[in-house]
């Protein structure tokens, strides 16, 4: 007979981990079915996202700043811009100041399939969470709260 098997939560229900892999896999799903047709990734749509909104505030936008942005790893940011690039959505120019740097441009096809992916992810969001209604503000809260709290995790 097997050992018994010890767990701090009673049941998988009562694990919020547990729980927020669930939600998670379940949002990214739906995430791939409306990106797929606009042959973007969900990483993908992210990075653009993110270029898209510093963009509104800097001309001068470097890999560092959509990496710190999205809290995602440099080194990947790194690579799915290159992607991005290869599929004509951004462009790589020199710093004007930073020799070590690169600034990163959204080119007109992407601003074009950026604009369309943010229709149908935002819809996608508002489908995703209807059923939390007027607990939707507090959700985002708590949400904001875990990232701002985990970051340097």
């Amino acid at each position: 007979m097997a050992k018994e098997i010890n767990f701090h939560f009673k049941s998988p229900k009562d694990s919020p981990g547990y729980l927020l892999g669930q939600v998670t896999m379940l949002w990214q799903r739906k995430l791939k079915k409306v990106l797929d047709p606009l042959d973007l990734t969900q990483t993908q749509f992210v990075l653009l996202a993110a270029l898209g909104w510093l963009s509104k505030k800097s001309d001068a936008v470097t890999q560092i700043d959509i990496a710190n942005q999205s809290n995602t790893d440099r080194m990947m940011v790194s690579k799915v811009l290159r992607t991005l690039v290869d599929k004509g959505f951004v462009s790589r120019k020199e710093h004007e100041t930073d020799t070590r740097a690169k600034t990163i441009n959204l080119t007109p096809p992407g601003e074009n399939v950026l604009q369309k992916a943010i229709i149908v992810v935002e819809q996608a969001d508002l489908d995703f969470f209807s059923s939390l209604t007027t607990d939707l503000p507090s959700f985002n809260k708590h949400m904001a709260q875990l990232i701002e709290e985990n970051k340097e995790a």
